[in-house]
């Protein structure tokens, strides 16, 4: 029975491990260039 329960904990670790995994194993996000945060941040002004 004790075995179960250990395969069974085993398997739910692997699958754990496999979503962590593929969550954060991905492409970094670059930050925006410079200018584009400048641009975003003042509002043109209108007439």
């Amino acid at each position: 029975m004790w075995l179960l329960i250990l395969e069974a904990l085993a398997a739910l670790a692997l699958l754990l491990l496999a979503v962590w995994w593929t969550m954060f194993s991905g492409r970094r996000r670059e930050p925006p260039p410079e200018d584009a945060a400048d641009a975003r941040a003042e509002p043109p002004d209108k007439p």
